[in-house]
């Protein structure tokens, strides 16, 4: 077919077909990479031990209210003037885009403060379903031992002479946890910060998500 072709037209022909042809094995090699770091399995981080705290409505939540379904959680507190209104807007747009099977937990690292009803009106003027997302409060150690120990979501008061403002009263995790129908923490992802682009975080959790629930 090229023989019949003027030289400078064969030439510029060859150099198309060498140039789709890289653009296909790029893909090809693209996808199989793709394919196998989607259907790897996500790592199992650690179990996420039993806990008794108390929900937005008083009443006593455990780990077997849970079970059996993927779970998103992070750590909060309702004066934060911080990271937390972002971490709460954030968490209500997983709301909206995720089934009522996946449950949403939203812990508080002050429940001095954050009693029942105080976190139960957070809720509430954040669009919360409480079917679906629930909101703990308990003593300060069991707090610490579901959120640091069982989901690495790290918390620490703020001192006196270290805060900026009256309501400067925790440094803690900004992060959004993800555990699977067995009570087992299997990833984490950062939600904001410096190169943390939340457009292109929310796709990932999502996917991470799904490929829980589809898991027996």
């Amino acid at each position: 077919m090229t023989e019949n072709l003027p030289r400078p037209l064969r030439t510029l022909w060859v150099g198309f077909v060498i140039m789709f042809g890289c653009i296909g094995l790029a893909f090809a090699l693209w996808l199989v990479d793709f394919n196998r770091s989607y259907y790897q399995p996500l790592p199992v981080i650690g179990p996420v031990a039993d806990f008794t705290l108390t929900n937005q409505d008083g009443k006593i939540t455990t780990l077997a209210e849970l079970t059996n379904h993927v779970w998103v959680a992070d750590i909060i507190f309702t004066r934060c003037a911080g990271p937390c209104p972002r971490l709460t807007r954030q968490m209500h747009g997983l709301q909206i885009l995720l089934p009522e099977s996946i449950k949403l937990v939203t812990l508080t690292t002050d429940p001095d403060f954050d009693s029942p009803a105080v976190l139960k009106k957070y809720g509430e003027r954040a669009g919360a379903d409480f079917n679906c997302w629930t909101f703990l409060t308990g003593t300060k150690r069991e707090i610490a031992l579901l959120a640091s120990g069982s989901l690495k979501l790290s918390s620490q008061p703020v001192t006196l002479d270290q805060q900026q403002n009256p309501v400067d009263l925790f440094i803690h995790a900004t992060l959004f946890v993800v555990v699977d129908k067995h009570a087992r923490l299997r990833t984490y992802f950062e939600t904001g910060g410096d190169g943390v682009d939340w457009t292109n975080v929310q796709p990932k959790i999502l996917a991470a998500v799904r490929r829980l629930e589809n898991e027996p």
